[in-house]
């Protein structure tokens, strides 16, 4: 093996998504990186992958990259893998790879599934453009509606409920879908408006939420009367940034358009 660091991506599921170039290079390695060991513990077990394994994780990453960098400088083979998917795709390993390169340091990749690409394909919306924005975040949502392409979110099953009642509030003339347990027994993916789907049975498992792109067509007058009066209860601060999202315009026009409301 060349030395270097290894980026190995490791399956979301199922196990025979294992590749065997994965399973040879975290057996070839001086070192595995794991997000969680006892997590990795059980893939090495299933693989027979006996190479010793080190903890790195969002709250040691920046305290081991600079001794591993030099670990790495020395001569030595280090793999990275996350507990599942891609290390660096809202998991541990971006700041590695990045000190890394800065110190010129090899730096190769193990490709494997990842789950926003899986969920993003069976979601069938557009792929030609797509944002990837890590796990949903509420203060962001307004701001996410200016994309207008195809938009991906990571959300835990202890939120998945609140999140699509917001996206039916910000985003309710996108369609999304809600992938959940991709490659596993229970794999399942429900598409709608959020409106239709905010009484869904709460999903389990890891889900996925692909936003589909914001209709082609502007608003008419109508349409954005119908949202001013659905948000005009709210401050008019707020209920501006609300109008504007869900409408497309900016938010001097919609305070424009509130103001009008107030008015009438």
């Amino acid at each position: 093996m060349q030395t270097g660091l290894y980026i190995v991506g490791t399956p979301i599921g199922n196990l025979s998504d294992m590749s065997p170039r994965a399973i040879e290079v975290l057996r070839g390695v001086d070192l595995v990186l794991a997000e969680d060991t006892r997590v990795f513990g059980k893939l090495a077990s299933h693989f027979d992958i006996a190479t010793p394994v080190r903890a790195m994780h969002d709250h040691n990453e920046r305290d081991v990259v600079p001794g591993l960098v030099e670990r790495l400088q020395n001569g030595a083979t280090i793999a990275a893998v996350s507990d599942a998917g891609m290390p660096g795709v809202s998991d541990p390993g971006f700041r590695l790879v990045r000190e890394c390169r800065a110190a010129g340091v090899p730096v190769f990749v193990v490709p494997g599934p990842t789950a926003a690409i899986s969920a993003l394909v069976l979601s069938g919306f557009p792929t030609d453009r797509f944002t990837f924005c890590g796990f949903f975040d509420e203060k962001k949502v307004r701001d996410d509606n200016k994309i207008r392409h195809t938009i991906i979110y990571y959300e835990s099953p202890n939120r998945i409920m609140a999140t699509i009642a917001t996206l039916a509030r910000v985003m309710p003339e996108r369609r999304i879908a809600i992938v959940r347990e991709i490659t596993k027994i229970h794999e399942e993916t429900i598409i709608g408006y959020p409106a239709e789907l905010v009484s869904i049975t709460p999903p389990r498992g890891e889900i996925v939420i692909v936003v589909a792109p914001a209709p082609e067509h502007k608003m008419t007058d109508a349409e954005i009367a119908e949202i001013v009066n659905d948000v005009v209860a709210s401050s008019t601060k707020s209920a501006a940034a609300d109008l504007a999202a869900r409408a497309g315009i900016s938010k001097k026009e919609a305070y424009r358009r509130l103001l009008e409301a107030d008015n009438d």
